[in-house]
């Protein structure tokens, strides 16, 4: 009976499911999506007129301002900085802040802490120690009673508390709930005493490893932050796991960083005490720097320790002091036998400013070609976007050899035009990069190609790329670029967050008229138009539709919302005469436009150009139908061609812009060359 039932059940499902097989066989018609979909923030940003759909800054935008002071000590006996903080938190949001989120990203190092596949840390640490903390000279109660319920507002159920408290400081987002909310327009002093351990060891995925040792320190995420509070989501909540990037405040860092002697330390800003902390030889070689683009060498291999390297110090250390202002971070770096050396870049529309690379002596090879590469990325994307901003660069040498910070790339020549790159987003157009990482990593690995193809003399390609997307598109692994980064999972988030982009842009110039460069001019305006400032996707989707001079809702929907492919194929060539039909099928769900790249039959008839075609010589047409063509829902375009001359071979998408899983059937006669090589 059980095997009876079974066999019905069986039955019952099969025949259930076969109208939906059969259906999926004949690819029914399609309901292309035409608009870009809203959450709830970005509709309330809207309605607060802090942004709209122009995609520029909205007539009521603000953002918080925070500026730091920090005196920190580095002993290199137990590898830990201690150190003393105010931050100045400006509340420039029409909002009263109950509370400060704090981000305490040492505490990923913490072995109770979540992190997320495969980023492991290179040393257990106690985290971020912190010892006291006041707010606006109120002591603030570090071990307080557990807050059973939270409020919608943050806020313990029951009311305010009747003194400040700080929760959750073993995790790597702390609250602290404020008996005096931060009123719109006014201020407060976060005061915090701290020290932190250094961690070393062999961590996997960068920033997981900070020191070499006792003899080189590479500190990042080093101390206690307060995270970003904007108009889309208030505080920004998300924990630190490892993989995602970082969302912060721009304001001012006045940073003095306690070292021993002879030990050259590296960082965010400009050095404010050369005389007290560099030898006259020193000096007198930085005083060089910006003559020539020759490479001086500031510290040498053979000036090691105090008086040679550095000033001797009276008690054996010495305080390195740096200011930056309107930057979103600090990074530093230290080291007992740092080699230092410099040279400049001449920034299109700016200043000379120099370049600096601090490294160990055994890796020199590794920086023998990083000042002209940093100053390549400096001048190219100077000229591509806008002048680069900042006073310096710094190339640091450590554990990290891919990490950006403002005006710090801990990188060598390997990476030193991926990671300057970063000096345009996000230390100036500073998105968030924990929930949207394509908006950095993949602008970042886009114009990476365009830098590539002019140091090699040559014009950049992109032919090929979004095609290749087609062979990814629809593995259920592969979330959507619109989820949140910090959840994309081990598999898909490099592909995500770095690599995608690249291809949906080789798309829109596909796409767009004017092609590549119109899709870098539209690109251009938009990063003027949020300079120091906290785009969201909506802003560059509408950005970027207007200055396209088209809408491109269905296109971001696709790419952004999606992992769709567009999956074209010429179905059928049916040719009588100099006349010919062309029926273009295409089988997934994103659209495309039609283009066909079509060959004439060698003969004496005069070439005839029927409307929507262009010659390209003098048997080679380019016919372009607009993607409205499939906004009726069918998945079937028939163009019907006549140039006076028979046809003999009909591209689909020659320039392979548009995502394909397989590109042999996008040409006639079958069994021709595919256009467009396999990018892998």
């Amino acid at each position: 009976m059980i095997r009876a039932a079974r066999t019905v059940g069986l039955a019952a499902l099969a025949a259930l499911h076969a109208p939906l097989v059969s259906a999926q066989q004949r690819l029914p018609e399609r309901a292309v999506r035409r608009d870009i979909p809203l959450t709830l923030a970005i509709r309330d940003a809207f309605r607060a007129g802090t942004r709209d759909s122009t995609g520029r800054p909205g007539p009521r935008y603000w953002q918080l301002r925070t500026d730091y002071t920090i005196a920190a000590r580095l002993d290199t006996a137990t590898s830990r900085i201690t150190g003393r903080q105010t931050v100045l938190v400006h509340n420039t949001s029409p909002d009263s802040l109950r509370f400060i989120a704090l981000r305490l990203d040492p505490n990923l190092f913490i072995p109770t802490s979540p992190h997320a596949a495969p980023w492991a840390p290179g040393e257990v640490t106690d985290g971020m120690v912190i010892s006291r903390m006041a707010v606006d000279g109120r002591p603030v109660n570090l071990a307080p009673p557990q807050m059973q319920t939270r409020g919608r507002d943050g806020q313990p159920v029951g009311g305010p508390p009747t003194e400040d408290r700080a929760y959750e400081l073993r995790t790597t987002l702390a609250r602290v709930m404020l008996v005096a909310p931060i009123a719109p327009g006014a201020r407060a002093a976060l005061e915090i005493d701290w020290s932190v351990k250094v961690p070393g060891g062999e961590g996997q995925g960068h920033r997981m490893t900070m020191r070499w040792a006792d003899t080189l320190y590479q500190p990042t995420q080093w101390y206690p932050r307060v995270a970003v509070y904007d108009d889309l989501r208030g505080w920004d909540r998300e924990l630190y796991l490892g993989p995602s990037e970082f969302y912060n405040n721009f304001g001012r860092f006045d940073v003095r960083l306690d070292v021993p002697a002879g030990w050259v330390v590296s960082g965010t800003g400009v050095l404010q005490n050369p005389g007290e902390v560099l030898t006259p030889a020193a000096r007198a070689r930085l005083a060089r720097v910006l003559e020539s683009d020759s490479v001086v060498t500031v510290v040498g291999a053979d000036e090691r320790g105090p008086g040679r390297a550095t000033q001797p110090g009276s008690d054996g250390r010495l305080t390195w002091h740096f200011v930056a202002d309107t930057v979103n971070d600090f990074a530093w770096a230290t080291a007992r036998s740092y080699v230092w050396r410099a040279t400049r870049a001449s920034i299109p529309g700016g200043a000379v400013v120099p370049i600096h690379m601090v490294y160990v002596p055994g890796r020199a090879r590794l920086f023998a070609n990083a000042g002209p590469a940093a100053r390549h990325a400096l001048e190219f994307y100077s000229r591509l976007w806008f002048p680069y901003p900042f006073p310096q660069l710094t190339l640091q040498d450590g554990p990290s050899s891919g990490m950006e910070y403002p005006m710090v790339i801990n990188s060598n020549q390997g990476a030193a035009d991926h990671e300057a790159g970063h000096q345009w987003w996000p230390m100036v157009v500073s998105n968030n990069e924990t929930w949207y990482g394509w908006m950095d990593e993949g602008f970042d690995t886009y114009m990476n190609v365009l830098s590539r193809a002019d140091v090699a003399g040559r014009a950049a390609n992109f032919d090929g790329m979004g095609q290749s997307y087609g062979r990814i598109a629809g593995n259920e692994a592969e979330p959507p670029m619109m989820w949140n980064a910090n959840y994309a999972g081990r598999d898909f988030y490099g592909f995500t967050t770095y690599n995608k982009t690249p291809l949906m842009l080789s798309m829109l110039g596909g796409v767009v008229a004017g092609g590549d460069s119109a899709v870098q001019r539209a690109h251009r305006e938009w990063a003027r138009a949020w300079m120091f400032r906290h785009p969201s996707p909506w802003d560059y989707m509408f950005f970027m539709s207007r200055a396209l001079g088209q809408d491109l809702s269905w296109f971001w929907y696709s790419w952004l919302f999606t992992t769709e492919s567009s999956d074209g194929s010429i179905a059928e060539v049916s040719a009588r005469g100099t006349r010919a039909t062309v029926t273009v099928r295409q089988d997934g769900q994103m659209p495309a436009p039609v283009v066909l790249e079509v060959k004439l039959a060698p003969g004496t008839s005069r070439v005839r150009v029927p409307a929507g075609a262009v010659l390209t010589d003098s048997v080679t047409a380019l016919v372009r139908y607009p993607v409205d063509v499939w906004f009726g829902g069918s998945r079937s375009f028939s163009a019907m061609l006549d140039f006076g001359r028979p046809i003999a071979r009909v591209t689909y998408d020659p320039k392979c812009r548009f995502p394909d899983r397989e590109p042999a059937d996008n040409v006639w006669p079958r069994g021709s060359a595919a256009p467009c090589p396999r990018r892998e």
